[in-house]
């Protein structure tokens, strides 16, 4: 009973860490149909305006939404075998009484690693969770629950570690998202003008012809 009571909390959680994802996917979904259906379909009147626009939308949209899925679903990645800790090991750096008798450990557990990177104490990297001496740029995710190698941060709108294994997604993610929101909004602009010259068109027109039925009430009054 307690095992499937913790199953569906950790369900929980992770659905929880999507909704991020979701409200980002359902914008997508919404901006797609603003334009292929609502624009390119119902309002721009040329067939070879409409061939070009739709055209380059499309492929926009696959490499944004493909780097985007690339970002969510590519995984972190594992710490290499030879920088964890063996028990006995462990048990030593946890019974040293002294942080030199630490250091010394440390080091020693070290000397063959392509370690560079130090505590301010000149002391190796080394985390107690993982039970592991931390490769240089790597970081504990307390989200993950692991150490990431070449971590930058924790992005909850892709639900993931932005790190060594999906930096070149999450960069091409955000190019390809910058680029899709300047062709929508470029490509948009003219047909917006145009709604909005119309709009105002009528409206000044409305004016007219309520003030001058005003004016003639009056006169009759």
């Amino acid at each position: 009973m307690a095992s499937n009571c913790k199953i569906f909390m950790l369900g929980c959680v992770k659905l929880v860490k999507f909704f991020p994802v979701l409200f980002i996917s359902t914008i997508i979904a919404w901006s797609y149909y603003a334009y292929v259906v609502e624009l390119c379909v119902k309002n721009v009147e040329s067939l070879a305006q409409k061939v070009f626009y739709l055209l380059f939308f499309h492929f926009s949209f696959v490499m944004f939404v493909w780097s985007y899925v690339q970002t969510i679903f590519t995984s972190p990645g594992e710490i290499p075998k030879q920088f964890y800790v063996s028990q006995r090991n462990v048990d030593e750096l946890e019974n040293a009484e002294t942080e030199d008798a630490q250091r010394q450990i440390l080091t020693r557990l070290a000397k063959h690693l392509p370690v560079v990177c130090r505590t301010m104490n000149g002391c190796y990297r080394y985390c107690e969770k993982c039970r592991c001496l931390k490769p240089d740029r790597s970081h504990h995710c307390s989200i993950c629950g692991r150490c990431i190698l070449k971590m930058d941060h924790h992005c909850p709108w892709v639900n993931n570690c932005v790190n060594f294994s999906n930096y070149k997604f999450f960069v091409l993610f955000l190019g390809w998202g910058i680029w899709y929101c300047l062709y929508i909004s470029f490509t948009s602009l003219p047909h917006f003008l145009r709604l909005f010259k119309v709009s105002m068109a009528c409206t000044f027109t409305d004016t007219i012809s309520t003030l001058s039925a005003e004016y003639i009430w009056l006169r009759k009054g």
